[in-house]
């Protein structure tokens, strides 16, 4: 087994349509006219939709809580955007609170822009920056299962349906709602197509990081 390797954290990701960054308070502007727009779209789906609709002066302070969480390593939420066109398109995020060597893996797209596959390439993104930068036994992916656009993106990139659990999670109107949770161990991220994805990250200060193999496997 290799020896563990420190984590240096992506600021910003970018794939062939795609550049992902940590959210910034200057981005309030731009969330709040997504997440308006896509209020319907996703408010059966997105917990933090229970607190919408945010003012802009509260959207402020919602990304300057994440961008804290970010710099602290507590979690990390990208904002997606178009990297041709600058414009926003979804935000993904990691989450450690599935407990010791897994990390959660999120995600939404503005309404109107599904199907086009922007969920799947920043997901993809997202878990090779997991298991090769965060260094991460498992990504997991919670959804529910009426949520078909959400459950067909882990079916998709290989990861295996481990439980749907009954009466799990709290929707947006207090109601419990089936669980189902997704889960791509390393082993078989290790023969997975993912880790050919054009991908390149970027520190806080802007320099490239380097992708390694993931823990347990052979350089």
């Amino acid at each position: 087994m290799s020896a563990e390797r420190s984590v240096t954290v992506p600021y910003r990701v970018e794939t062939q349509r795609l550049l992902l960054r940590c959210w910034s308070p200057r981005d309030a502007g731009c969330l709040r006219e997504a997440l308006d727009h896509s209020s319907e779209h996703l408010r059966p789906w997105i917990p933090f939709m229970k607190d919408e609709p945010r003012t802009f002066a509260q959207t402020c302070q919602w990304l300057r809580e994440a961008r804290a969480f970010f710099d602290r390593d507590q979690a990390w939420h990208y904002a997606v955007f178009d990297r041709s066109g600058g414009g926003l398109l979804g935000g993904n995020m990691l989450n450690p609170r599935v407990g010791e060597g897994g990390l959660e893996l999120g995600y939404w797209t503005t309404a109107g822009l599904t199907g086009g596959g922007i969920a799947t390439e920043a997901t993809s993104a997202m878990i090779r920056c997991a298991f090769e930068l965060h260094q991460v036994q498992r990504v997991e992916i919670h959804c529910a299962p009426q949520n078909l656009a959400s459950a067909a993106i882990p079916e998709k990139l290989g990861f295996q349906h481990e439980a749907t659990l009954k009466k799990r999670a709290t929707n947006t109107a207090g109601e419990l709602y089936d669980l189902m949770i997704w889960t791509l161990p390393r082993e078989t991220y290790g023969d997975s197509p993912l880790r050919s994805l054009p991908v390149e990250a970027f520190d806080c200060a802007g320099r490239p990081i380097e992708f390694h193999e993931p823990l347990g496997e052979q350089a």
